[in-house]
């Protein structure tokens, strides 16, 4: 938060204003949706990657890493979280293009170096995985593609025109609805105020939506999620406030059957990859190459031994 937001929040603790609250839940709410747009540059030279861009739907002119990998590997589409951009992706990228996967880094529109007027929370972002993924045909058409999408990464492989229609999922850290993820993030930027601050979810969403042309019904992972066509391994932090466990379980249950679920037990809303660098290498790789190489296996499910918490897979619908 800036200094304003801080002076705001002392007053309206001092006072009990929830005005004062109030006003800055709605200054916030602003914030969410401005661009964040930065200068990312050329990947490191270990990568291999070039440069690309290509344009999306969403009016913006995408910027990329692409890394060819080995033929037959398989293609990886890495979708960052809101906020950032494909530098965030890089650790990710490292190690899956050691392993031979062909990869594809982007910056959604209003990120990093892809223009754009608004952070549209996975609505327009979709339309960007949506080109990405058309593009990694293209470049790539003989290899089965899989994707990682981070927070809003993941929101926006589900909606929009999706699901993508990949051969492998990822979703890690991926709100069910807009409305869970503004009031959780709420309750968390204003600690003990948070309670009063939840009063203004509604609010905050007409506020942002308004802002960034988007309406709540377009931001509904929980709704879309149900019909990916292909395995999927969700993960999420037991201590993430901004996606509470409970609610990552309930975006889990509505996925249909070849699925894994990886609680990493003590991560908060952060890089799950940083996290736990060795286990997430071990279970994400493991996963894609299951599902991606060019003799797959026929099940998604992630069968070798937890390390910081366990991992739930089932073959049935909707089963946890």
């Amino acid at each position: 938060m800036t200094l304003d937001y801080v002076r705001l929040l002392h007053f309206a603790r001092r006072t009990g204003i929830a005005a004062v609250v109030g006003l800055s839940v709605a200054a916030s709410g602003c914030i969410m949706a401005s661009p964040a747009r930065s200068a990312v540059g050329a990947p490191p030279p270990e990568l291999g990657a070039v440069n690309v861009v290509f344009p999306s739907a969403s009016g913006s002119q995408i910027h990329a890493w692409y890394a060819k990998g080995r033929p037959g590997a398989g293609s990886v589409l890495l979708l960052h979280g809101v906020g950032e951009n494909r530098s965030a992706m890089l650790a990710r990228a490292q190690f899956l293009h050691r392993d031979g996967f062909t990869i594809l880094a982007l910056d959604f529109q209003a990120h990093g170096e892809s223009p754009g007027q608004h952070i549209t929370f996975g609505a327009l972002e979709s339309l960007d995985a949506a080109a990405a993924m058309s593009y990694l045909r293209r470049v790539a058409p003989d290899e089965r593609i899989g994707v990682i999408g981070v927070s809003m990464g993941g929101a926006a492989t589900l909606l929009g025109p999706g699901p993508l229609h990949a051969n492998a999922f990822v979703l890690e850290s991926v709100y069910p609805t807009i409305r869970d993820a503004v009031s959780d993030r709420l309750g968390a930027w204003f600690g003990p105020l948070g309670g009063m601050a939840r009063w203004f979810t509604s609010a905050v969403i007409d506020v942002v939506g308004s802002d960034a042309g988007v309406s709540e019904a377009q931001l509904q992972p929980i709704a879309r999620i149900g019909r990916i066509d292909a395995p999927l391994l969700l993960l999420a932090g037991t201590a993430d406030p901004y996606t509470p466990l409970a609610e990552a379980e309930s975006l889990y249950a509505h996925a249909p059957a070849r699925k894994s679920f990886w609680p990493v037990i003590g991560a908060g809303h952060e890089d799950l990859h940083e996290y736990d660098p060795a286990d997430y290498e071990r279970r994400v790789g493991n996963f894609l190459s299951l599902n991606l190489h060019a003799a797959p296996a026929t099940t998604a499910a992630v069968t070798d031994a937890p390390q910081r918490g366990a991992t739930r897979s089932s073959t049935g619908g909707g089963s946890r």
